[in-house]
């Protein structure tokens, strides 16, 4: 099932003002897999989540999404693959109504009012969120806004959900709800964040990002509790570990 592979091969991006923001980022993310990019900030998270939709293009090297490699010709095909998740809501709900909002996607790539619709409930069904169905989005609270953009990106019925700063500014209701929701799901997902509590119940791998370079990458008890590799990449090792012992 290649369609749900993400493989990245000596990934550089450079910004128009010089800044170069990944030097050379190689990983592959397998199907079904659910992985943790962590990094302290300017680590490069955010630039790398943003080649998985052709938000951005590489500067040098290779993104390949399933069966496509990233061009400026395949990003739409990409984008049918991958859904993602936004660290502000706000940038990805901006139609009247939630059920609007959560149409958009299935309407972009094409298909009917009605499929679009009907993909569209079956996405808040999944994510708590169909009584809302109505409800203006600058409306929601924090946490409703987080579950309807996750809607956003699972009415495509993407492949790979690829998601930035999921748990941030929720409060421990919103968090909670999140991590059990993200529990649920079977895709291939990449998760770019600071909540290393959250990591260590859902994702099994992490990798540490470190000025736009992959430091180390490998099975999440075993990075995030090694206290004095997180210090040095400016992260700290989770309380939930710090009472874990070898024997």
């Amino acid at each position: 099932m290649s369609h749900h592979l993400v493989e990245i091969k000596d990934l550089v991006f450079t910004y128009p003002d010089g800044t170069e923001a990944l030097k050379g980022v190689s990983l592959k993310i397998t199907h079904g897999e659910c992985v943790a990019i962590i990094g302290g900030n300017g680590a490069g998270k955010s630039t790398l989540l943003q080649h998985l939709n052709g938000y951005l293009m590489p500067t040098s090297g290779e993104v390949r999404v399933g069966d496509f490699t990233l061009t400026r010709e395949t990003a739409k095909d990409i984008r049918r693959c991958v859904g993602m998740v936004f660290q502000d809501p706000d940038d990805q709900l901006f139609m009247p109504t939630v059920i609007e909002d959560v149409a958009f996607g299935p309407l972009n790539l094409g298909l009917p009012a009605r499929e679009s619709e009907t993909r569209a409930l079956e996405a808040l069904e999944r994510v708590g969120m169909a009584h809302l169905r109505n409800r203006p989005p600058y409306k929601l609270s924090a946490g409703e806004k987080r579950a309807v953009a996750i809607a956003t990106a699972l009415a495509g019925l993407p492949d790979v959900l690829v998601m930035d700063e999921p748990s941030s500014n929720l409060d421990p209701r919103g968090r909670r709800r999140l991590i059990e929701l993200l529990k649920t799901f079977e895709h291939t997902r990449m998760i770019a964040t600071h909540d290393l509590e959250m990591v260590v119940e859902i994702c099994p791998r992490v990798i540490v990002l470190d000025h736009g370079k992959v430091v180390v990458a490998g099975a999440t008890p075993e990075i995030l509790g090694d206290e004095s590799l997180m210090l040095t990449h400016g992260l700290e090792k989770p309380h939930s570990l710090k009472h874990h012992h070898p024997h």
